[in-house]
């Protein structure tokens, strides 16, 4: 087995001497998650970069810890049920708003917007914190702002794209009647609207608003789904449409999207 190494000191000096042979077993665990599903031996082996013969003594370990178990029938490995325990009592120790807030917080800082998480309340969309960039950006939104209609924010629009329809039908039902039966509106939202809106959220895998619903400001907003697949929140990032590239590809929307899909892996989320 490898030998313990040194690893050096962080900047503020703290050991981070480590054992390098638990790293290497690590990977053997690393390539089960990745995967999804038991394998055998020279497969698993492969997938984590070491020949058979090293991988066994530790899969042989792993076992006696219940971290791993091979199937007597195929031979092949998969997790053991330590590996669930430890699996749920980390997720029971999460706390979604949390690592939410850590990751928004630096996406404030390095895109130099306003980003707000917002979760599904009694009312709809609804505004919980706000990270706001060192610029100062005036944006009319608080902690406890609803983002209804649903159909004409960013934010919105993830949650009436990606919560089960049971859930959105009757606000977006009820939505589309206000927009049809008011006279001021100059907006004839349709049915087949919402299909595209719906649409659009789902091949780009976030949600983007011009000039809705505050005129001037854009916004892009990112799911964030947790270890049961369901939507959790949502992390949106908004600033003046001068100072906002709305491309779908741009520098803007990758981050925005990389914010989320880290939080969710955060969450314990294979991918939404």
């Amino acid at each position: 087995m490898e030998e313990e190494r040194e690893e050096g000191r962080g900047s503020r000096g703290t050991d981070r001497r480590g054992i390098q042979s638990i790293e290497v077993g690590g990977a053997l665990l690393q390539a089960l998650v990745r995967t999804g599903a038991p394998m055998m031996l020279k497969d698993l082996a492969r997938e984590a970069g070491m020949p058979p013969a090293k991988a066994h003594p530790y899969l042989v370990s792993f076992g006696k810890l219940g971290l791993i178990e091979q199937d007597p029938l195929t031979g092949r490995y998969g997790l053991g049920p330590f590996s669930l325990q430890m699996g749920l009592s980390a997720l029971h120790g999460l706390d979604p708003l949390r690592a939410a807030t850590i990751e928004a917080a630096r996406l404030a800082d390095d895109i130099e917007l306003n980003v707000a998480i917002a979760v599904w309340g009694n009312h709809g969309p609804t505004i919980v914190r706000i990270e706001e960039s060192s610029k100062q950006i005036h944006v009319n939104m608080r902690p406890g702002t609803v983002m209804t209609p649903l159909l004409l924010s960013a934010t919105g629009r993830v949650f009436a794209a990606l919560l089960p329809a049971r859930i959105t039908r009757p606000i977006l039902e009820k939505e589309l009647a206000q927009f049809a039966a008011s006279p001021q509106s100059a907006l004839r939202l349709s049915r087949r609207h919402v299909d595209e809106i719906v649409a659009e959220v789902r091949q780009h895998g976030m949600a983007r608003a011009v000039g809705n619903p505050i005129p001037g400001i854009n916004a892009f907003s990112a799911p964030v789904f947790d270890s049961s697949g369901n939507l959790a929140l949502a992390i949106t990032a908004m600033g003046p449409a001068d100072a906002f590239d709305p491309d779908w590809e741009g520098v803007t929307a990758q981050k925005v999207r990389a914010c989320a899909e880290a939080v969710s892996t955060r969450l314990g989320s294979r991918g939404g």
